[in-house]
């Protein structure tokens, strides 16, 4: 399925992307968090020679590693008219995509036993498109061999890379290959793969960590720190003791993250931890101190406290620190805010004060420091790009030359938070006032009508551009995630749009209309907005397909309580609780027969992917076999039983790969044996958010008692 951000990201990337400002390190492997093999690799062997693989990916080992907590096995047989490769392949991260200066290959080996000289492999690089480099011999960097020790091996870029064509963005793999044949097996282990200077930083890091705190929960603890703004620290090192004597390393953790989860199992004894600091060298600082912590059993609502408190930390230390405002992704750009995802996040923070994850006071702070930012931070006819700089204010056009202006739905999903939050902060102190006041006033000024381009439209248009105008040319029609933009524009009284563009635009039932929506959908189900279908015996009254990804019934319905709002289709909380109960029964009858699908493991909707984001539904050609965590744990409200049994599933049997610092992460693939290593500002607080809407209602209670929201449902209502 192509649905609205799918087609809007595509259509922006069909210019020329606009260079990153920040730069990142370009590392090929740091950790697999998957066990037993490596998802971006392959390897493969002919005539004679051998290479140990498990379906073409290389085995990852987490007896032998460099830091914590795996490296990659190389066993291997290299024969006098045989060959053997292994590549690892970059994984291109969401905003990484710039690169420091590098003019070196940098990695780690270990020898594992006799293995010689002779039996090295011979290192080269492959270019997008195919190119590869000049190939050398490892032994040829090797000043000693050593057999207990892990050795660091430099390889200048310029032996590898011939001519004035040398990129770092341009590199898509490192391989190792046969060098000498031998009768001997070669057995050797990699880590830390990267492109770095050649001239060592002299800076040491000085300072050792200071550990905050340690907190056990049922499977797992969480540490925090205090976080540091040094560039010179690479890596914060995890040290764990489960005999309160012997320390052993098990984890590193970006210094973007003020923390770390430590999935211990049960464990009947106390767990004692340390820190160290790694500088740009992996010269290891002195520990810090050493806390305490135990695991325990927990009932039904600790663990929801301990899910909604994980994902709220995302928006709340893993913020952008000027703003206050939600990242992309994480890991990712450090200074790059999403628009909509603030918005999530907005609710999320509100939540965790109702929860007293922090305090109100806090919750006062923060609001002061986002809205104050908002005021000044650019908008187009009152709209906000969808993202934007952290530290300026100023447009991002992350998706390339198009990106540059306003856009509707991502504004829609902030302005759905900061009218929650207008009804949340209600004191009579200077600060409240001063949010309720900042926050009217960025409502009133967003240009609602302005974005139906013609005063005659029967449609909102997704995006403005202050130099190209209306070039994306993309009208907003339902079912999609986009209900809340329209209904939002009916609520504006300054610049509202009248209650007939609900059923014009969003519920449409024209022939352009149709045609879109059969166009996306790849089927004429739902094409005139009402579908009347059974699937998996359920009857969907409306929705395209068979209701579509789940982010559906989530984005628009974080403060819009569907409960409270029937059109003259359908009452949304009814069709949306079809839409997530034909999503799990279709993950239980499983006819893609993917790994681990059933009533605990379920929820397909949009995120990160092997190679791209992508937005998965519950049918044969939307299913992709990858299953996000939001997609069930923000169906709470209408799922709580089949949720709950998600989350015990996802937490307690693939926590260890799934479940991290702030929270879970955004994806997972079993026949692939692959996780996402990032999470996602979209997916974090839809979690939180909707938990709690099952929990209390506190979020729909708090959007459906501004007066401008009930005004729309008058207007809608009148325009049936």
């Amino acid at each position: 399925m192509l649905n609205l951000r799918l087609l809007i990201a595509a259509l922006l990337l069909s210019v020329s992307v606009v260079p990153a400002q920040e730069q990142h390190d370009k590392i090929f492997f740091e950790n697999s968090l998957m066990g037993n093999t490596y998802y971006y690799s392959k390897a493969g062997y002919e005539n004679g020679s051998w290479i140990k693989n498990i379906t073409g990916k290389l085995p990852v080992s987490d007896q032998i590693f460099f830091t914590p907590g795996n490296s990659l096995e190389l066993q291997y047989l290299s024969t006098e008219h045989g060959n053997w490769s292994a590549s690892i392949i970059y994984h291109e991260l969401r905003g990484k995509d710039s690169f420091k200066t590098a003019d070196q290959l940098s990695f780690w080996i270990y020898l594992n036993g006799p293995t010689g000289k002779e039996t090295l492999p011979a290192v080269s690089l492959t270019f997008y498109g195919g190119k590869e480099s000049e190939s050398v011999n490892l032994a040829d960097y090797l000043s000693s061999i050593n057999s207990t020790t892990w050795t660091r091996v430099r390889i200048p870029l310029d032996a590898l890379i011939k001519g004035p064509e040398l990129k770092i963005s341009t590199v898509e793999s490192v391989t190792f290959s046969q060098g000498n044949s031998s009768k001997q097996e070669g057995h050797l282990f990699i880590d830390q793969i990267e492109f770095t200077p050649a001239v060592a930083i002299a800076v040491v890091v000085d300072k050792t960590p200071e550990l905050l705190s340690a907190k056990g929960y049922e499977q797992h603890v969480d540490l925090s720190w205090k976080k540091e703004n040094n560039s010179m620290i690479k890596y914060i090192k995890v040290y764990r003791s489960l005999n309160g004597e012997d320390f052993t390393p098990v984890g590193i953790q970006l210094p973007q993250i003020a923390g770390f989860t430590d999935f211990t199992g049960p464990q009947s004894s106390k767990i004692k931890y340390k820190l160290t600091y790694l500088d740009q060298n992996y010269r290891e600082t002195d520990f810090s101190t050493v806390l305490t912590a135990f695991v325990r059993g927990m009932t039904d609502e600790e663990l929801l406290d301990m899910i909604q408190q994980s994902h709220f930390r995302y928006y709340w230390d893993g913020c952008e620190p000027n703003s206050g405002l939600a990242l992309e992704n994480i890991p990712g750009r450090t200074t790059m805010i999403a628009t909509g995802a603030s918005g999530f996040g907005i609710m999320a923070i509100l939540a965790a004060s109702k929860r007293n994850f922090i305090t109100r006071d806090q919750a006062v702070e923060r609001f002061v420091r986002i809205t104050n930012f908002l005021l000044k931070a650019d908008r187009y006819h009152g709209v906000f790009p969808h993202f934007m700089d952290g530290t300026t204010g100023k447009t991002v056009a992350f998706f390339g030359e198009h990106d540059n202006g306003g856009d509707l739905v991502e504004t829609s999903f902030l302005m759905q938070g900061l009218l929650t939050a207008r009804q949340y902060f209600n004191g009579k102190d200077a600060n409240e006032t001063k949010i309720r006041n900042a926050i009217t006033r960025l409502w009133n000024e967003v240009e609602w009508d302005w974005y139906r381009r013609t005063k005659d439209s029967d449609f909102l248009f997704w995006h403005w551009s202050p130099d190209q105008a209306w070039v994306i040319n993309h009208k907003l029609i339902g079912w999609n995630e986009t209900m809340i933009t329209y209904f939002l524009a009916i609520a504006s009284q300054t610049h509202g749009v009248p209650g007939s563009m609900y059923y014009s635009g969003w519920a449409s039932q024209s022939a352009e209309a149709a045609i879109y929506r059969a166009n996306w959908g790849q089927t004429t189900d739902g094409a005139a907005y009402t579908n009347g279908n059974v699937y998996q015996g359920i009857q969907l009254p409306v929705g395209v397909s068979n209701g579509g990804p789940l982010f559906f019934v989530h984005y628009s319905f974080l403060g819009l309580n569907p409960k409270a709002f029937t059109d003259k289709y359908v009452n949304y909380f009814d069709n949306n609780k079809r839409i997530a109960e034909i999503n799990l029964r279709y993950c239980i009858e499983n006819p893609m027969k993917h790994k681990g699908y059933g009533d605990d493991f379920w929820g397909l909707t949009a995120s990160d992917g092997v190679s791209d984001y992508t937005a998965d539904e519950p049918n044969v050609k939307g299913d992709k076999g990858k299953l996000t965590a939001t997609g069930a744990l923000a169906s709470f409200p209408y799922t709580p039983e089949a949720s709950m049994k998600a989350l015990k599933n996802y937490y307690r049997n693939y926590g260890k790969q799934l479940y991290g610092y702030y929270g879970f992460r955004d994806a997972i693939d079993l026949d692939k044996n692959w996780c996402s290593p990032i999470y996602m500002g979209l997916n974090q607080a839809p979690i939180t958010v909707m938990i709690e809407n099952y929990r209390s209602n506190l979020l729909w209670d708090l959007f459906m008692a501004d007066p401008e929201v009930q005004g729309a449902l008058n207007k809608i209502s009148a325009a049936r």
